[in-house]
């Protein structure tokens, strides 16, 4: 129970729906659509798209998603992949060959084709009640009418317009400049996208005009990409991969993402008695962080397209898990593990909508770096993400860049589940930090009984770099005494998730 004498927030709770999103309109959005007559798919898909206009440095139509959703009535979890590829004429080689020793994160290279309007339109005909026109109508009217910018979007958009390239700062800029806390941000070219996505379904986006106006563009900078790259592009159906924590099962999306190194960390954790240790002391983070730097590891040797990964047996035995967690002193710290993951980022967009029915939806939808390659086509001002960037150039790696190739992604949502029914569908935002994020969350709830607001509401610590970074809201105490066991530990310069 929270103490009410201190501030904070409460839980919230309701019987009819809800859902969390990053910003307040989304969130109205999502509800009206379900007190509409909507379910949570329709209600996922209008917050998702929305939350392109209200937070266009963290997501857009040029991005993917991944979706992990529980049919009502059911105790299964169905996954669908929204990331697309790279272009049938991707070649690492010829990048070595140009003296690249890691892939660029601002040039149309790191442009994979977008995923997430195929698997928006996939999950609209499979799974929706109300269509497509009821869920973007309220993303069509904002593109035009303006959305006003929010303090935590604008401090954003200050750090990353130096991102933004040629047409790109022609949509993205407001007289040249990031906008301000407040000032209304519209892009009325996407709302001539999307009506025409709900009137001709998906072919409308990955055909015809605003196709061309994309493959025109990255072509320009330089890109292999081409219209029947665009064409081809089709998400996927799969299974979820599972993994215990006490008595729970953690539900993770299959790769390329990242929730294998989310399961592994759980895993490690779990070797360890943490609910008897300070939940914001020097103890529990020397262990979080250790383990992040083995799961992690883990991650950047072996996950990939799924249709290139053969470890993955390996990284969720129990095996694995042993070994790792013995490698672990709790009175020391071990040499830096480096990752082969050169891009840092922390921006997506996460959110959860359940409805009456308990249709349970968790999506994440992203175009990687902030402003993601920072291209945007001439035309739609449609914004490319980076997620080529995940790739490495590393010659035979599994993640290595290639044709028709999905790059190993950050973005992950998952589901907590106990008995086999699933309780709690959940995700957090934060780039790398996402599979510590996911830890931490499941940890604070079972092994320290916190309630969901406290759970999410605590400082967050992640390894990164070379250096521990700590948010500000652990005790000083508690970094002089990480110092002491052996880490750089550095003040994060921006919040982790």
């Amino acid at each position: 129970m929270r103490d009410f004498q201190l501030p904070g927030r409460s839980s919230v709770f309701a019987t009819n729906g809800m859902c969390a999103t990053s910003h307040p309109l989304a969130a109205r959005t999502a509800i009206r659509i379900l007190e509409d007559g909507g379910n949570a798919v329709d209600a996922a898909i209008g917050a998702a798209v929305l939350l392109g206009l209200c937070e266009p440095q963290s997501t857009g139509i040029g991005g993917d998603c991944f979706v992990l959703l529980n049919p009502p009535g059911t105790n299964e979890i169905i996954a669908l992949n929204g990331s697309g590829r790279s272009p049938l004429a991707a070649s690492a080689s010829d990048l070595r060959e140009r003296g690249l020793g890691e892939m660029p994160a601002n040039t149309a290279d790191a442009v994979t084709v977008p995923g997430a309007i195929d698997a928006f339109c996939r999950l609209s005909d499979d799974w929706g009640r109300v269509g497509l026109e009821r869920s973007l109508a309220p993303a069509i009217h904002y593109a035009e009418a303006g959305v006003p910018v929010a303090p935590r979007v604008a401090f954003d958009w200050a750090r990353s317009a130096g991102t933004l390239q040629g047409n790109a700062r022609q949509f993205y800029l407001v007289d040249g400049k990031a906008p301000k806390p407040g000032t209304p941000f519209r892009v009325p070219a996407q709302a001539e996208v999307l009506r025409r996505i709900v009137k001709e379904g998906r072919d409308a986006f990955y055909a015809g005009e605003i196709a061309q106006d994309m493959v025109d563009c990255l072509r320009e900078r330089g890109g292999v990409h081409t219209l029947d790259d665009l064409a081809a592009v089709k998400c996927s159906y799969g299974k979820p991969i599972m993994g215990p924590y006490a008595d729970f099962e953690i539900a993770e999306h299959p790769p390329n993402g990242q929730g294998a190194a989310a399961l592994l960390l759980a895993n490690i954790l779990s070797r360890f008695d943490l609910g008897s240790l300070d939940p914001y002391g020097s103890e529990r983070t020397h262990i979080e962080t250790e383990a992040a730097k083995l799961a992690l590891d883990a991650r950047d040797r072996f996950v990939a397209d799924l249709e290139h990964t053969s470890r993955l047996d390996h990284v969720l035995s129990q095996e694995t898990a042993d070994t790792l967690a013995g490698l672990i002193d709790r009175n020391g710290v071990m040499d830096r593990l480096e990752s082969r993951t050169e891009h840092v980022h922390r921006d997506t967009v996460l959110l959860v909508v359940v409805d009456r029915d308990l249709m349970s939806v968790t999506m994440i939808y992203s175009i990687f770096n902030s402003f993601g390659s920072g291209i945007a086509s001439p035309k739609f001002g449609i914004n490319f993400q980076n997620r080529g960037a995940g790739f490495t150039l590393e010659e035979g790696h599994p993640n290595e860049y290639g044709p028709g190739k999905r790059p190993m992604h950050t973005i992950i949502p998952a589901m907590l589940c106990r008995g086999g029914k699933v309780i709690m569908p959940f995700g957090v935002m934060g780039g790398q930090y996402q599979a510590a994020g996911h830890a931490r969350l499941v940890s604070n709830i079972v092994d320290f009984g916190m309630h969901m607001q406290k759970a999410m509401d605590g400082p967050r610590s992640f390894p990164e770099q070379g250096l521990l970074k700590l948010e500000r809201g652990y005790p000083t105490e508690v970094a002089a005494e990480l110092a002491e066991i052996g880490h750089t530990v550095s003040e994060a310069e921006v919040p982790l998730g």
